[in-house]
């Protein structure tokens, strides 16, 4: 499974993209058992940088709404 972009920068939607064809392979019928655990760890990747994104931008709006109620 080749990465287009290094996870750095890899945006969220990409990663959710990606994940989305790694679910439709694994729910296949014709799973490839050699890629089976390769896919699996890379879906385990994605989620983990998508809570990092997730969690970074509810960081930045919690920053700016504090600033506004300071305001």
């Amino acid at each position: 499974m080749a990465k287009a972009k290094s996870d750095e920068t890899i945006g969220y939607a990409q990663a959710l993209d990606e994940l989305q064809t790694i679910l439709e392979e694994l729910e296949s019928s014709e799973v490839d058992v050699d890629k089976l655990a390769v896919s699996v760890q890379r879906a385990s990747q994605l989620i983990e940088l998508c809570r990092d994104r997730i969690g970074s931008a509810k960081l930045q709006i919690e920053d700016v709404v504090k600033g506004l109620a300071k305001e």
